[in-house]
């Protein structure tokens, strides 16, 4: 089975073509990331601006690039919350406009779905579920035991910001270009992750929630009242504070293993996922510990919508077809 996804949630325009929820025939991706990184964020009318202008010819040369044509295709997968509203409507227009031209079906994935259903991207192994998933970005920081495709527990969320935004907000306050989680990256290459001391948040919590706001914060008064800027400094002080962040995920990851002790696996999906210091951080697991096979999987693309919307309809059936509305705060439910 064949699926065409769009994903515009937020910056992205992307279109992808998915074969079976695993193959990826195609996934072009137009960004505006370099309009906004000296804003330090997106501006969310001019995103959706950019959108309408790259829609068209990325439509077209995912088609090209896949070999496809709207025969070839057997459905359409579309992003349908949460996100920039005006960014969402122009996936979500042009999605219902295909569907309705080429008399296709039309399934409307949630972002966070898609984002957990990037694993299976060009997988060449079996994964086995239960799984226990930590997907962070820039929009959320979520804990999902998952017991299949379309069923599981959201067992952990973040309380204040996201870890994707917690990386952002501390590049700002170092002085460091927008994207953040990429920027940081690099500072605290060759870094020490013990000069400086920031706080666990959560230790004594028995929970699998998430709070970053208080390493902001410790992170601004940090850098207030250094007395040396240099370079080796502000290296340690990149690497402390990305450790940080990553070190708070994998204690919520401990307590939900520990609460869940019959995963199998644990799959770690979205922008954060692509951080190569919380990569070598989990490799101390005691199982088998997954991210998206390609960086590309880890942040926002339509191939991960598209593969969603296979396992949709194959646990769903025709109930994947539901109508839906494009919402800028759909929560996701997972049954």
């Amino acid at each position: 089975m064949r699926i065409l996804g769009i994903e515009t949630s937020c910056d992205e325009t992307a279109v992808a073509i998915v074969e079976d929820g695993i193959r990826v025939l195609c996934n072009i991706i137009a960004s505006s990331k370099e309009m906004f990184g000296q804003l330090a964020g997106v501006i969310p009318e001019e995103a959706a601006r950019n959108q309408v202008e790259c829609m068209i010819p990325v439509l077209r040369k995912a088609m090209e690039s896949a070999g496809a044509t709207p025969q070839s295709i057997d459905a359409i997968a579309v992003t349908k919350g949460p996100g920039l509203l005006g960014s969402l409507l122009v996936g979500g227009v042009t999605a219902r406009a295909l569907a309705s031209l080429w008399k296709k079906p039309l399934i409307g994935v949630h972002h966070t779905l898609g984002h957990l259903s990037s694993p299976w991207l060009d997988q060449t192994e079996e994964i086995r579920f239960p799984v226990i998933c930590l997907s962070a970005s820039g929009g959320h920081t979520d804990l999902w035991y998952r017991l299949s495709h379309t069923k599981g527990t959201l067992i952990g969320r973040t309380l204040d910001d996201a870890a994707g935004e917690a990386f952002d907000k501390g590049a700002s306050i170092l002085g460091l270009p927008y994207p953040g989680g990429p920027s940081m990256s690099k500072a605290a290459e060759d870094g020490d992750v013990h000069a400086f001391d920031f706080p666990l948040p959560l230790k004594e919590e028995s929970h699998s929630d998430f709070s970053f706001s208080g390493l902001k914060t410790a992170l601004k008064y940090t850098f207030r009242d250094l007395t040396t800027r240099d370079a080796t400094t502000m290296r340690n002080l990149a690497a402390s504070y990305q450790h940080a962040i990553c070190n708070h995920l994998i204690d919520r990851l401990k307590k939900a293993l520990d609460q869940y002790p019959r995963a199998k696996e644990i799959h770690v999906v979205g922008g954060v996922s692509a951080n190569s210091h919380l990569r070598s951080l989990l490799g101390t697991f005691p199982l088998t510990v997954r991210f998206p096979v390609k960086l590309s999987y880890c942040t926002d693309n339509a191939a991960m919508i598209a593969s969603a919307g296979y396992f949709m309809h194959r646990e769903l059936g025709d109930a994947a077809f539901q109508s839906f509305e494009t919402e800028a705060s759909l929560v996701l439910q997972m049954a």
